[in-house]
């Protein structure tokens, strides 16, 4: 029995990212399927790019008020109807055999649900190359985002992953978290008793933030959200989550060393650290500058993140905010 497949997208003003990823799904090799792209409430009109592609793709275009990813594409998803529900971000670019690849592991692997990599195409900009190696080296989060030797139990992420629609349904969606939505419905998932499996020929290419500050926000983000993730799902706490507040804090240790003991001791760690990251991503990039830009995100990364994850577990768990007191704009009521 063939798979039916059904993409859904949530997306808000990305008009131009939008263009690019129809274009790509124009191009499959497997052409059944249907797209189900919601607007969460842009400020800019997106019709007239979806218009482009109505006579060639399968495209259903809804519109709604602004409530964050998580309930978007809860919205798109009743509105599906297919067997599975496949949700990327608006702001990736997939290859031809996407559709194919997916449905032949689907029929060979069984899983309740399933999640690919994600990797920097090669008309990216270079920031968006250095990012891209930041978010899945296995200097920064292990691999897990992008290496398949490196994943134990695989968490799908939203920017590439499919469910089956009625296990979908059956956990209730994605929650009301707006930050960390997607890890939140493979936990829930697995506490349900269903699988996740990891496909390794279903990359997709991820633009990502076009500049530092923006990334800066976003993984600050992600590590505010850490900490809420670890309360609702404590079986699933791992210490390498705190990591890079580790690193974050370690930093400052360092420089007090070395400004009141006169040693450089654990500074010089930071600086092989440093190394290897450089050496690393040069070897993986083939390019210089990439790599030179590859150290400053993967720091970033670190920072932003260990720095949000420390905010977040002292309102939590010190002084007991409840999560959506603590972070009001991470979540949406139903």
């Amino acid at each position: 029995m063939n798979p039916t497949i059904s993409i859904i997208v949530a997306i808000f003003n990305r008009r131009d990212e939008l263009f690019e990823l129809l274009n790509s799904l124009t191009h499959q090799t497997d052409k059944e399927f249907e797209i189900i792209i919601v607007d969460d409430g842009s400020s800019i009109d997106l019709k007239p790019t979806i218009s482009n592609f109505e006579e060639i793709l399968k495209v259903k275009y809804f519109r709604k008020d602004n409530s964050g990813p998580g309930l978007t594409r809860n919205y798109g998803s009743r509105r599906a109807e297919s067997e599975w529900l496949v949700f990327v971000d608006s702001d990736v670019i997939v290859e031809k055999d996407y559709i194919e690849n997916i449905k032949k592991n689907i029929v060979t692997t069984p899983c309740d649900a399933f999640g690919g990599a994600d990797k920097a195409h090669k008309g990216f900009n270079l920031m968006q190359k250095a990012i891209s190696y930041s978010m899945t080296s296995v200097f920064t989060t292990g691999g897990i985002r992008g290496n398949k030797n490196s994943i134990s139990k695989f968490q799908p992420r939203s920017f590439n992953m499919g469910v089956k629609k009625e296990v979908f349904e059956k956990v209730g969606g994605f929650s009301e978290m707006r930050i960390g939505e997607d890890p939140d419905l493979s936990m829930t998932l697995w506490e349900n008793g269903f699988t996740t499996a990891f496909f390794d020929n279903i990359g997709v290419y991820h633009k990502r933030r076009v500049d530092f500050g923006k990334f800066s926000k976003q993984v600050y983000q992600f590590g505010c959200a850490r900490p809420i993730l670890n309360q609702r799902h404590p079986n699933y706490v791992k210490i390498s989550f705190a990591f890079p507040t580790l690193f974050l804090l370690g930093y400052f240790v360092g420089f007090l060393e070395y400004y009141i003991l006169g040693r450089g001791i654990v500074l010089a760690l930071y600086g092989l650290y440093t190394f290897l990251v450089l050496f690393h991503a040069l070897w993986v990039t083939k390019n210089i500058s990439i790599a030179g830009m590859a150290v400053i995100s993967t720091y970033i990364q670190m920072f932003s993140y260990g720095y949000g994850f420390l905010k977040s577990w002292i309102l939590i768990n010190i002084f007991r905010m409840k999560p959506e007191d603590a972070f009001p704009k991470h979540f949406h009521k139903k």
